[in-house]
């Protein structure tokens, strides 16, 4: 029996690193749940595994997933009563994206964060492709950098072409394990490039056709380098998050300046949408809460709600 490290996951099968620095491909041995939820692939890049090699063959099978110290999730894309295991044992999350080519989805970026805080992970922000912004893009990027900082998540504007604020942001990734993700076409792989060149990982230009990405991660993997114990796990790129996992309140509570502003709501279970006397409704009034954010939090409820119980919980 050996103990390892899973470093990448391609649905069937699982590469796992050894102390040694040797890996093997494993496959999984009987069934794993995750709080008795159904996954569509029960364990996840960054796992720490107890594996038995087979004796005929240089493959070893995955006989237990040793305890996470968290994890991050998602509603399964394909099979909507399932959840899809992304990454375990990670100290942050980074979502990657642009505020033009492609046009920026703030909506997204909103969803990765209540992905990653409904977990306990901390999430940091990055609008890449400075290169490209003329006036009107930096006001944006600038206007969501102190949004997003003023509730307490770090945001970088970086170039990695050019390498603009690159040293910045390699050096917040530095000892840590980090997943990086983002949608399609943000500059993902040339961001991770560029603040690990020894990774040479595949590019691609935008689509002409549709202005789209190209997908250029095909599966979650996690780079490491030994001279910083610096890990950063690389996922495909995501086209929407949804939440099958949560309950309205669960929302309620991972958007941040809402879960504080509620102290001061009139009803404890408020929902921040009918109820009156709302501190967060009048921190809409004030200007302390984003309005866009709060229109964000409203999509993310009614879509929640409109799986019935049954659906959200089977």
């Amino acid at each position: 029996m050996r103990k390892g490290l899973v470093i990448k996951s391609t649905g069937s099968w699982y590469n796992v690193l050894f102390e040694d620095r040797t890996t093997m491909p494993c496959r999984i041995v009987g069934k794993f749940r995750l709080n008795g939820k159904s996954l569509t692939n029960p364990v996840a890049v960054g796992d720490e595994v107890q594996v038995e090699k087979e004796v005929k063959e240089d493959v070893g099978n995955i006989v237990k997933i040793l305890p996470r110290k968290n994890y991050i999730v998602r509603q399964s894309p394909r099979k909507k009563h399932y959840l899809h295991l992304i990454a375990s044992n990670v100290d942050q999350a980074v979502v990657v994206m642009t505020i033009i080519e492609p046009m920026l989805k703030q909506g997204f970026i909103d969803r990765f964060i209540l992905m990653a805080e409904s977990h306990k992970v901390p999430c940091i922000v990055v609008f890449n492709k400075l290169d490209v912004y003329g006036e009107d893009e930096m006001l944006m990027a600038n206007y969501f950098k102190k949004m997003y900082e003023d509730i307490g998540y770090p945001t970088h504007i970086v170039s990695a072409l050019r390498g603009d604020g690159i040293d910045e942001l390699r050096e917040v990734m530095l000892n840590k394990t980090t997943l990086v993700s983002g949608q399609s076409g943000v500059g993902k792989s040339t961001l991770l490039n560029a603040i690990l060149p020894e990774l040479e990982l595949r590019t691609f230009e935008l689509s002409e056709a549709s202005g789209k990405g190209q997908h250029t991660t095909t599966f979650v993997q996690m780079y490491t380098r030994d001279e910083d114990q610096s890990r950063i796990i690389d996922t495909p790129g995501i086209k929407n998050l949804s939440f099958n996992n949560l309950e309205p309140t669960d929302v309620a509570h991972n958007f941040v300046e809402f879960f504080t502003a509620s102290k001061d709501c009139k009803f404890d279970d408020c929902s921040h949408i009918n109820e009156p006397k709302c501190a967060v409704k009048d921190g809409l009034e004030d200007g302390s809460i984003s309005e866009l954010r709060y229109g964000n939090y409203l999509k993310i409820v009614a879509e929640i709600e409109d799986q019935n119980y049954w659906e959200r919980h089977s």
